[in-house]
């Protein structure tokens, strides 16, 4: 089976609640998108909130996957820049796959949907993402047309005495 992507779904209780338990299963399963287990729900939804209120605001738009029974298995939010020069690229944040679904392929399909998608944004000739390093991500983006183009060592601490890199990822959409 494979997902089917909306960009820009109608946010409703259904697609919220969705997002919330992803985001909280992903974190909890070791996920690196903004959280350290345990988390849960009401750990997490203010900063959906803040997603939803930029989305609201115009500065962010919402990639969603669904799985065949319609539940919330994968998410991207794409956050616009404001600076004047560089509003030629985009960030993609909490990129998420559903830990059920891991090893799927969905993950790729996921990215290869958040590029299509930044493909038809006007002036778009980039997306740009920040990994948590230790975890083989940047191997995963890589292996998805991302290339590594920064790292500051240390700048993420996960716990008293584990610091990961803060990865910085470009796709040229050119």
């Amino acid at each position: 089976m494979s997902l089917t992507f909306t960009l820009d779904p109608a946010v409703t209780p259904a697609l919220r609640d969705g997002i919330l338990d992803l985001w909280a299963d992903v974190s909890n399963a070791g996920g690196s998108v903004g959280f350290v287990p345990p988390v849960t729900t009401e750990d997490v939804r203010p900063e959906l909130v803040k997603h939803f209120v930029a989305m609201v605001e115009g500065r962010s738009r919402l990639l969603v996957g669904l799985d065949e029974s319609g539940a919330v298995a994968a998410t991207a939010f794409f956050s616009f820049n404001t600076h004047r020069l560089m509003t030629h690229w985009v960030w993609l944040y909490t990129v998420m796959v559903h830990p059920r679904h891991q090893g799927k392929g969905y993950g790729r399909a996921l990215l290869g949907a958040a590029e299509d998608a930044a493909r038809g944004f006007e002036g778009i000739d980039a997306i740009r993402l920040t990994c948590r390093g230790g975890n083989g991500l940047e191997r995963f983006y890589g292996s998805c047309g991302y290339k590594e183009v920064g790292r500051v060592p240390d700048a993420i601490r996960v716990a008293p005495d584990d610091y990961r890199d803060d990865v910085f990822m470009l796709l040229p959409l050119g």
